[in-house]
């Protein structure tokens, strides 16, 4: 029996809500949005052990996609009109396939990029992408050597990554760089530019670090809400230096939001942040086939389901994981994003920031614009962890438990009066993957 048949075997799952729970629009259930990214988890295998890593990357997964799986991936990411695709990893590049799937996807017509940690990306492997059309690759620097090798878990990786980066501007390929902003990098940024800069970097992206995966074991290395204003004072200064520099910015979306600084921040990527667009204009694959609206995001709400059962086209469309962004409103938020003056715009900034934190998304305390409004009324926001994923679980992207406490900045007051507000995690909101049943609101 051929795939497409055990497709056609499968119902079609009604997954709407239950009638009552929210308004949806009715432009959310009668037409998909045109996908522009896909965000292709190769394989889970990997070279390095990161403290951050959401997906606990290290060893493939099982039943990882078979080269024939992969082209036939590409054709359908092809016809769903996505125009650009990232492989990541894991390693891309510890698949033995990998430079054959380059080509497959810009003989299809689509742009091919790849992030790496380029532990182990010699000279034979870049002149193969290159030949098989690679268009850029991004190399992943976490601070100053020694903060960057601690974080990568693996010895000389600052340097290794710094020698591919040279190999591939040797033979010709445009590199960037994405750097994780945490406890540990925040005071590295400035001095890390200038490193990055004379190494031939176009653009730089940068990103918090997502409580979430590998990060739960070290809750330490998520950034404190209040220092949001501290790290866009950095911000600034790296802007303006960037400038001067020649090198373009381009913030994830888990940094944000409507503060001061976000016409400069965001204007190589429309000028202010738009929204999520985890199932908007971004699709996730995994390296085992399940189909999700943002590669960052996990849990069983977030897995659209698996391609090998129903296609790409069809989790597209009707999955409630991949179309959850698309269906909510503003009474999905909560907390003080609720009630925000750019609530209806940005929904509560990143979706994987915040559910991996709070246990749901919609209320997000990683914001410039909301730091800098309770620190005029004397206020600071601050996270604690109150416990690690359930005993022995370690899965890629797990959450831990964290509860978001609301005191004033003075110490004096903070001692005298405790907490204005606490908010504790809360349930996540849907717990059945595609095709198990009828999601919970």
């Amino acid at each position: 029996m051929g795939l497409e048949d055990v497709r056609r075997r499968l119902p079609i799952v009604d997954s709407l809500p239950e009638p009552g729970t929210r308004t949806v629009p009715a432009s959310a259930l009668t037409s998909a949005p045109t996908p522009s990214w896909a965000i292709w988890e190769l394989t889970l295998a990997c070279d390095q052990k990161c403290r951050h890593c959401g997906p606990r990357a290290g060893r493939a997964r099982p039943r990882e996609l078979t080269t024939e799986e992969c082209f036939q991936i590409i054709r359908e990411l092809k016809a769903l009109g996505v125009g650009e695709v990232v492989l990541i990893g894991g390693e891309s590049y510890l698949r033995n396939d990998f430079i054959l799937i380059i080509r497959a996807i810009r003989e299809a017509g689509m742009a091919c990029v790849l992030t790496t940690g380029g532990y182990n990306l010699s000279r034979a492997r870049v002149e193969a992408m290159a030949e098989a059309g690679v268009m850029s690759v991004t190399l992943s620097i976490d601070g100053l050597e020694r903060t960057h090798d601690e974080l990568r878990g693996m010895p000389n990786s600052w340097r290794r990554a710094f020698q591919a980066l040279e190999e591939l501007r040797a033979v010709g390929l445009p590199v960037a760089c994405n750097t994780q902003i945490n406890s540990r990098t925040l005071g590295e940024l400035e001095p890390l530019l200038e490193r990055l800069a004379p190494a031939g970097i176009h653009s730089w992206q940068l990103q918090l670090t997502v409580a979430h995966g590998n990060a739960t074991d070290h809750p330490d290395l998520v950034l404190q809400p209040y220092r949001m204003i501290e790290l866009f004072d950095s911000l600034d200064r790296i802007m303006t230096r960037c400038k001067q520099l020649g090198v373009r910015i381009f913030p994830a979306n888990s940094l944000g939001y409507f503060g001061p600084l976000e016409g400069r921040l965001r204007e190589h990527v429309g000028g202010f942040w738009r929204g999520c667009v985890a199932g908007v204009t971004t699709i996730g694959i995994e390296s085992h086939g399940a189909i999700k609206s943002c590669p960052s995001l996990g849990g069983p709400a977030n897995v659209g389901g698996s391609w090998r059962e129903h296609g790409l086209a069809k989790l597209w469309t009707e999955s409630y994981g991949m179309t959850y962004v698309r269906r909510r409103t503003l009474d999905d938020l909560w907390g003080y994003c609720r009630g925000c003056y750019y609530a209806k715009t940005c929904m509560a900034g990143c979706t994987a920031a915040t559910e991996s934190l709070l246990g749901r998304p919609g209320n997000n305390p990683f914001c410039h614009h909301r730091a800098l409004e309770l620190a005029r009324e004397g206020l600071r926001e601050r996270i604690e962890h109150v416990a690690g994923p359930d005993a022995g679980a370690s899965r890629g992207f797990d959450m831990g438990r964290y509860r978001l406490i609301r005191e004033h900045i003075d110490p004096a007051a903070r001692a005298e009066h405790g907490p204005v507000q606490i908010d504790e995690a809360r349930t996540s909101r849907v717990e059945e993957p595609f095709g198990a049943g009828r999601p919970r609101a």
